[in-house]
């Protein structure tokens, strides 16, 4: 979020950004990929159910990169056809996800401690 905001106000330049940004998404497909997997396999299933959009979505996101482009993040497309706002939007969505996500499992960690 810091990052796209400081392109939107012209701080840094978009190829820097950009390749700033595409390191990120890698692990981050990765990362929320396991952790679905995970949750299938300990069978949370509710907390499979919400993950499974989102890891979904960065999945396409990913695939679907035009083969010219630097990555999920281009710095030739990222001010054309409002970008910038789409991911920026699509960041704070991210971020709120993540919140929702640490108090849930936070919950369920202390639940689970609780029990046993």
């Amino acid at each position: 979020i810091i990052t796209l905001s400081d392109l939107e106000c012209d701080y840094i330049n978009a190829r820097w950004c950009c390749s700033k940004l595409n390191k990120w998404v890698v692990p981050e497909v990765i990362g929320h990929a396991v952790v679905t997997v995970l949750m299938l396999i300990s069978l949370h299933w509710f907390i499979f159910l919400l993950n499974l959009p989102i890891a979904t979505w960065n999945i396409y996101r990913y695939i679907m990169v035009p083969s010219g482009n630097m990555g999920v993040f281009d710095p030739t497309e990222i001010h054309n056809r409002g970008q910038l706002k789409s991911h920026m939007k699509e960041a704070m969505i991210k971020l709120g996800f993540h919140l929702l996500c640490f108090f849930m499992y936070l919950y369920s960690m202390i639940l689970a401690l609780i029990n046993d």
